[in-house]
């Protein structure tokens, strides 16, 4: 066909020297194979015939069955199942939680920055997958304040085996998770919970009222809040009670919603439903912090990769492409904005990695990567989920009209992209928390800037943006009205220097002319004499 590109498929996702290069940082080189693995397996054409179907094909919930009777369940396209299989079996749930996920001596956190970069890789398939891959793996932290209860599930949910069917857990080789918190009278102010527990004779609790947002209801547990004598308490809440029986767990709706098709979100109501506590009663936040800032991490995994991968189909496009008697790529104008997009990429992927690893470092007791997490992720997953609505739009026109078709795939990133600044805290919900954090934990300040710090001396506008950094966080006055602004200088500061400690001089220093030197919030501004070459290079996709 006359200039028109030819489909991206048949390409290594994992052969994007960001990546590979924020893996040896943390490492995690060691996993380089398995990810090219992953990476062929995602950019090919039967991985991404599963995400169309999956995405084209949404849930259906059936509430009763042919003889009136109620059951709940959710049906989903096989493509879906086939998304879960490959994720799971790679271990991109429990991988890091079990021993031979990583080599015995691998340095701390690497086991999870080596999961942050298969999610990444893997999941430029279909991000709704993602959804109850990540609560699985995230729930295994707050699962751990309960020994006993750990004893029983841990072993399912760390399995490398999908098993969809809701039969008792016990009998099954592989579970997955899920998290019921959001109520409609409260949204992210989860201490205005009215769901009621009344603890039984048997060691167990029944659970009534609404949970506005359920995600992936056919998971086999859920982590819930809910509101016992105590006070906001933590629960584990099985879909399927140990005898066999279906748990009252019952599904009023689907969402329709603007993507994330794939995975199916729902509004429940608990009907005396059982369950077990979680950690201390009236505990409830504390319990489940350890997850919340797990799918938080995942969020900024989830920015970076639709980030990348919308710019991998924006530089592929330009690269075959004419217009005006050149290839796009040739164009000055359009140079300057794939340029611009690729070195966006680079700074989320290298703060992904960068939070992943810290995360697995602060779950082996390292205090201080505990403190460094304690800030770095909410103004990151403020920032970078901000960012990527913004990357994925432009990434989108450079391909002009066919960027607005559904075959070309960026329609359906478009409407994934704004997903990653609501899931877990939208963005005021983020940089109240990190406002909570300046003045509760002082530490955490100082370790923040102590990690920014190591990259000083590199860049002239790095080092005057830190500095700035510093009168703003000891300037009380209208902290709060200031929040974003403070955030925003964090989550850039940090990049920046993680670019300028680890990539290239001509990515850091794109990357800094714009995001610190000029305040430019549109792409393509880069300065004249920026060395657009090697971004464009590391950006470009590995065809097989």
């Amino acid at each position: 066909m006359i200039n028109q590109p030819p489909p991206l498929l048949g390409w290594d996702v994992a052969a994007y020297p960001p990546l590979l290069e924020a893996l040896e940082c943390a490492g995690a080189g060691w996993y380089a194979d398995e990810l090219h693995r992953l990476g062929r397996l995602a950019g090919g054409a039967q991985a991404q015939g599963w995400a169309v179907d999956a995405d084209t094909n949404p849930p259906v919930l059936r509430t009763h069955d042919r003889a009136g009777h109620r059951i709940d369940e959710v049906d989903y396209h096989p493509a879906y199942h086939q998304l879960m299989t490959m994720i799971i079996d790679a271990g991109l749930t429990g991988g890091p939680w079990t021993a031979g996920f990583a080599p015995d001596d691998a340095a701390p956190g690497a086991a999870h920055a080596a999961r942050a970069a298969g999610f990444f890789v893997w999941c430029h398939t279909e991000l709704g997958h993602g959804c109850p891959a990540s609560m699985t793996h995230a729930v295994i932290p707050a699962l751990r304040a309960a020994p006993e209860l750990a004893s029983q599930w841990e072993p399912g949910l760390v399995s490398r085996v999908y098993d969809p069917t809701l039969t008792p857990p016990a009998t099954k080789p592989g579970l997955t998770a899920g998290m019921a918190m959001t109520e409609k009278q409260g949204g992210s102010d989860v201490r205005a919970n009215t769901t009621a527990a009344q603890p039984t004779a048997d060691d167990m609790w029944r659970l009534t009222g609404h949970k506005w947002f359920c995600s992936a209801p056919m998971s086999d547990v859920f982590l819930v809040l809910a509101r016992a004598p105590g006070g906001l308490t933590c629960f584990l809440l099985p879909r399927v009670l140990p005898d066999g029986t279906r748990n009252a767990v019952r599904i009023q709706r689907l969402k329709d919603k603007l993507g994330n098709r794939a995975n199916a979100s729902s509004e429940v109501e608990f009907a005396d439903a059982l369950a077990w506590r979680l950690g201390d009663e009236g505990r409830g936040i504390s319990t489940i912090i350890e997850m919340v800032v797990a799918t938080r991490v995942d969020c900024v995994i989830g920015a970076a990769l639709t980030t990348r991968h919308a710019v991998a189909h924006a530089v592929h496009h330009v690269q075959h492409r004419e217009a005006f008697g050149h290839r796009l790529v040739e164009q000055p104008a359009m140079t300057n904005v794939v340029a611009d997009l690729a070195a966006e990429a680079e700074a989320m992927t290298a703060v992904a990695v960068r939070l992943a690893a810290a995360f697995g470092r602060a779950q082996a007791g390292d205090e201080r990567e505990r403190l460094f997490a304690r800030l770095a992720v909410p103004v990151s997953k403020y920032w970078t989920t901000k960012r990527s609505v913004a990357a994925v739009a432009e990434a989108l026109e450079c391909l002009g009209g066919n960027g607005y078709v559904e075959e070309s795939g960026l329609p359906r990133l478009y409407r994934e992209a704004p997903l990653y600044s609501i899931w877990e805290g939208a963005g005021n919900v983020q940089v109240l928390d990190v406002l909570r954090a300046v003045v509760r934990t002082p530490d955490a300040v100082d370790i923040f800037l102590e990690e920014v710090g190591l990259a000083a001396g590199g860049d002239a506008r790095l080092d005057a943006a830190v500095a700035e950094l510093r009168r703003e966080l000891h300037d009380d006055a209208q902290l709060e009205y200031r929040a974003r602004r403070v955030s925003g200088l964090m989550a850039a500061v940090l990049q920046g220097s993680l670019l300028v400690r680890h990539a290239p001089a001509a990515v850091a220093d794109a990357w800094c002319a714009t995001r610190l030197d000029g305040g430019h919030d549109l792409f393509g501004t880069l300065p004249e004499g920026s060395d657009t070459s090697v971004l464009l290079d590391r950006a470009t996709p590995a065809r097989l």
